[in-house]
């Protein structure tokens, strides 16, 4: 049992560093999105994919080894959670204290990840929305009637009502 419990807290520590470095990475993208680096964003999405991969085989490893010390201890393997191994090592107050910390903060930074998650999911929309307005505005500049203004050969201007001809104001 010693050894199951040690390989699953060693996988758990494991999976709370890389969970780290995506939260890290997840505060990142904010500051990367804020400053509308298309670029960097790219960069940085290929980086948490790695760390989201090697999260995915940690998982599997967390699940074989809680699903060991769930037969050892003569319990369910799909009901059995680590807030109730916890419990189960009143016995072992070192492990248990490992355990706990281990547990606590993995929950911390999921949640904290969760919240800086949903923040950038709400920047990105608004982002989205801020260039599909931008686009409506043009589309719809592009639609303005034509003005009744006729060049020396009676031909017409071409104007369009309420634009500028030919340029664009860079300055806004």
């Amino acid at each position: 049992m010693a050894s199951i419990m040690e390989t699953l807290m060693d996988v758990l520590e494991q999976e709370l560093k890389e969970y780290q470095a995506l939260y890290a990475l997840s505060r990142k993208k904010t500051q990367i999105i804020v400053a509308n680096d298309v670029t960097a964003l790219v960069s940085l999405t290929d980086e948490e994919q790695v760390l989201v991969d090697r999260i995915a085989v940690l998982d599997k490893k967390r699940d074989e080894a809680m699903k060991d010390v769930a037969d050892v201890m003569n319990k369910k393997a799909e009901s059995f959670k680590l807030s109730e191994l916890v419990e189960l090592l009143s016995a072992r107050p070192s492990e248990q204290k490992r355990l706990a910390a281990l547990t606590d903060g993995l929950r911390r930074v999921t949640t904290d990840m969760n919240l800086v998650n949903n923040q950038n999911r709400q920047l990105i929309e608004s982002a989205l929305e801020m260039v599909e307005f931008d686009l409506n505005l043009v589309r719809g500049m592009k639609a303005a009637p034509e003005t009744a203004q006729y060049t020396s050969g009676a031909i017409s201007a071409g104007n369009r009502l309420g634009v500028p001809s030919g340029r664009f104001d860079a300055k806004q």
